[in-house]
C-alpha cells in the first residue's frame, strides 16, 4: 500500500496509484485527458516554459499535474481529482484549475459526489495570474455543488501548500489527510524567517493541523478507501 509499515510514512504516490487504491477493480474512465498548457506569458527562467512543459510531459508521461477520473467506490460512484507531484511540483496552472472545474461540472451533470486529492507546491507562477485565477474559478465551481446538496471529501496529502490550500483544498464538506502531511500556506522556513521566532514541533504536519482544528481527521492510505466510503454515507444521509 506504499506505506512503511513500521514508521507508518506515506511516501509519495500519483494518480494512477490513488485510482488503484480506490477504484473498485481500478476500473474507471478519465475525463478530459488531452488538455495541455499553452505558454501566455512567454515566460522564461532558468528555461523556458514552454520547454519545461515539454519535458514534464516526456518524463511523466502526464499532460499537466492533475488527472480527473470517474468510476466507482463501492458500487458508488464518484468524481476524483487527482494532483500529481511529479509534473512540476504538482504545481496549480490554467489547466489544472480547468480540470478541476470541468471534474466539477461533471459530477454536478451525473449527481455525483467529489473527491479532491490535493498535492501541490502550489500556484505556477510561470502562468502567473492566469494561475491564481484558478483559486477563484475552482471555489466558485465548489459553491455550485455545494447548491446542488452533492457530497465534497478533499483529502491533503504531502505537501499541499501555497494557492491550493488557499482554495479548494480546505473548502472540503470534510477535510481529512494522510499522516505526516506537510500542509500549510506558506512554508515553515518561510514562516521562521518573516516571524523571527522558532516554530513549534511538527508545524505545518497534518497532527498539527488537525490539533488545531483545520480537518476533520487523519486516515492511513490503508482505510482511506473505507473511510471515504463511510464518510459519503454520511454526507448523503
Amino acid at each position: 500500500m506504499w506505506v512503511c509499515e513500521n514508521c507508518n510514512y506515506h511516501e509519495r504516490i500519483d494518480s494512477q496509484k490513488y485510482f488503484q487504491l480506490l477504484f473498485d477493480n481500478n476500473r474507471f474512465t478519465e475525463l478530459h485527458p488531452h488538455i495541455i498548457s499553452g505558454d501566455p506569458l512567454s515566460f522564461e527562467d532558468t528555461k523556458k516554459y514552454a520547454d519545461r512543459l515539454a519535458a514534464s510531459i516526456k518524463k511523466t508521461g502526464l499532460h499537466d499535474a492533475c488527472r480527473t477520473a470517474t468510476g466507482a467506490i463501492y458500487r458508488r460512484k464518484v468524481v476524483i481529482a487527482c494532483m500529481d507531484f511529479n509534473f512540476i511540483g504538482g504545481s496549480m496552472g490554467s489547466v489544472v484549475g480547468e480540470k478541476i472545474a470541468r471534474a466539477i461540472d461533471y459530477a454536478i451533470e451525473k449527481n455525483m459526489p467529489f473527491i479532491m486529492i490535493s498535492k501541490s507546491g502550489g500556484a505556477r507562477m510561470m502562468e502567473a495570474a492566469f494561475s491564481l485565477m484558478q483559486m477563484a474559478k475552482t471555489s466558485a465551481k465548489l459553491t455550485l455543488l455545494a447548491e446542488k446538496k452533492l457530497p465534497y471529501i478533499s483529502l491533503l496529502t504531502d505537501p499541499t501548500t501555497g494557492g491550493v490550500t488557499a482554495s479548494f483544498a480546505m473548502l472540503g464538506d470534510l477535510n481529512i489527510a494522510e499522516p505526516g502531511a506537510l500542509i500549510g500556506f506558506a512554508g515553515p522556513r518561510v514562516v521562521k524567517e518573516t516571524i523571527g521566532k522558532d516554530l513549534p514541533e511538527g508545524f505545518q504536519t497534518s497532527e498539527f493541523v488537525l490539533e488545531h482544528g483545520f480537518l476533520d481527521f487523519i486516515v492511513e492510505r490503508g482505510k482511506l478507501k473505507e473511510k471515504i466510503n463511510q464518510s459519503l454515507m454520511m454526507l448523503k444521509n
